[in-house]
């Protein structure tokens, strides 16, 4: 899994479930990252530069964050400002989910990541699937695109996109990564302690509706 960014505090004054600071933040660096990539102007390029400064100075004073590491995080982000795409891959088994243990935090989630450059998203899943539980599958359904600032993760630096694919199993057996130590099928009523920051709960209770009701279209926002 190409593993998120550093996540922000909550804090009050929410918008979506995020604080308002981290919104006015995110647009801030959008603002300056698009007119950086357009402006020809240097007077322009220093106002835009400084845009990008005040962005990075509210997120690491609300959040507790350096202020070096969120500048160098800005400064690597060029062209036109656009959310990422985080792709996950949804596979059951006897009326069972697989989830993965992530390394990073001993919790667990669904295999998946960002979506890499010239992969498909169904190429995606598969591959984060394989990669990080030891099991083959095919990606057969869109489940899921949604704005991951409005469905209950924590707050992030960055707007992302969380796309949910439905997994056929094919074959394989649970192994180790680089990224995971556990692979396993659970029940919805027996669900480990969730890495909340890739996953949540109400997600995997909405896809085993899909999994129950498999005529339900593909959910949204």
């Amino acid at each position: 899994m190409r593993g998120e960014g550093p996540d922000a505090k909550p804090d009050a004054g929410l918008t979506h479930g995020e604080p308002r600071w981290l919104t006015w933040a995110r647009e801030l660096q959008a603002l300056a990252q698009n007119g950086l990539a357009y402006a020809q102007s240097p007077f322009d390029v220093e106002r835009y530069a400084a845009v990008r400064r005040i962005a990075v100075e509210m997120m690491a004073a609300q959040a507790g964050a350096d202020a070096a590491a969120l500048q160098g995080m800005f400064d690597g982000e060029s062209g036109y400002a656009t959310p990422k795409v985080d792709v996950r891959g949804v596979v059951f088994r006897d009326e069972r989910i697989l989830l993965v243990r992530e390394r990073s935090d001993g919790l667990w989630s669904l295999p998946g990541g960002w979506a890499d450059v010239n992969e498909s998203p169904s190429e995606v899943a598969e591959r984060e699937v394989w990669e990080e539980s030891g099991y083959r599958t095919r990606a057969v359904k869109l489940l899921a695109v949604w704005d991951r600032s409005r469905h209950g993760h924590p707050p992030h630096a960055f707007s992302i996109y969380k796309v949910a694919l439905r997994c056929e199993l094919l074959d394989g057996a649970p192994a180790s990564s680089i990224e995971t130590d556990g692979a396993e099928f659970f029940a919805p009523d027996e669900l480990p302690e969730l890495s909340i920051s890739r996953v949540t709960a109400a997600q995997i209770a909405r896809f085993f509706d899909h999994l129950r009701q498999p005529d339900l279209p593909a959910d949204f926002d």
